[in-house]
């Protein structure tokens, strides 16, 4: 029976996660902590993957009772640990003297800043999935594929893409449960540069982009809903999650249940 095997939050939006073993659903419906903080420049951009591959070799940990971070650059032994709320202006002063330019760390508690702003709720994958993507680039670890996919929930028990099952047409989403929290999928994540590259190093991997399109394709399941994906960059499933489940707890170990389609 499929059930949650692992929970990985972000604290700060593109850099390091922390794995828990149990997770608190806000209002919005994503989980307490997670890409809770965000780097911007000056110009209100955000500083991530995505625009500055030097996020890649910023290592960081996280202590979330005690609220810190301890930040190091790749391949180096020196850490300066900072208070999250106490320490904001060291902290922002020592991100900008890495970067080489002014940058910010901005706060939401209650939305985060998460890549899907309409659906903002925990992303889901199987372990199966992360393990046959794994399988189609030499020398990558599961590991270095978790990384580079950066999705909260994983499931472990079920086939590859078991995921894709999570959600519909354009217009609709599929219930599913995790333990005592219904969630609601809404569409297969759309993938950027970042997974392209190391997560540790931020070095390229060749023609990492074309290989996983061709074999996303290849491996698509036949009950899956073909109609969302223009494209084969996708992979795991955005959600949201309503009000009424909000101060529900997610633990690892839940037991997942969804809804069959008819012609599944």
């Amino acid at each position: 029976m499929p059930y949650l095997a692992q929970i990985s939050i972000f604290p700060i939006k593109s850099l390091d996660g922390v794995l828990v073993q149990a997770a608190t659903v806000l209002q919005s419906g994503v989980l307490k902590g997670d890409r809770e903080f965000a780097i911007i420049d000056a110009q209100g951009n955000f500083v991530n993957g995505k625009r500055n591959a030097n996020v890649h070799r910023l290592r960081s940990a996280f202590d979330l009772v005690a609220r810190t971070v301890s930040l190091r650059v790749e391949g180096t032994s020196e850490t300066e640990t900072f208070h999250l709320d106490g320490d904001r202006a060291s902290l922002e002063t020592w991100l900008s003297e890495y970067f080489g330019f002014p940058v910010q760390l901005l706060q939401n508690l209650e939305l985060g800043f998460p890549d899907d702003t309409l659906s903002p709720g925990p992303t889901v994958i199987s372990t199966a999935t992360l393990q046959t993507v794994t399988g189609w680039f030499p020398g990558l670890s599961l590991e270095d594929t978790r990384r580079r996919f950066r999705t909260n929930l994983e499931i472990a028990d079920t086939e590859p893409f078991w995921e894709d099952r999570l959600f519909n047409g354009v217009d609709s989403t599929q219930p599913f449960q995790i333990g005592a929290v219904q969630l609601e999928g809404v569409n297969p994540c759309q993938r950027c540069v970042v997974i392209t590259r190391d997560a540790l190093t931020g070095q390229a991997y060749p023609g990492f982009q074309k290989v996983f399109t061709s074999r996303r394709k290849e491996t698509f399941p036949a009950w899956a809903n073909s109609s969302r994906f223009n494209h084969f960059y996708r992979l795991a499933v955005n959600t949201v999650v309503s009000p009424s489940q909000a101060n529900k707890v997610l633990k690892v170990g839940d037991p997942v249940g969804w809804q069959v389609p008819c012609d599944e």
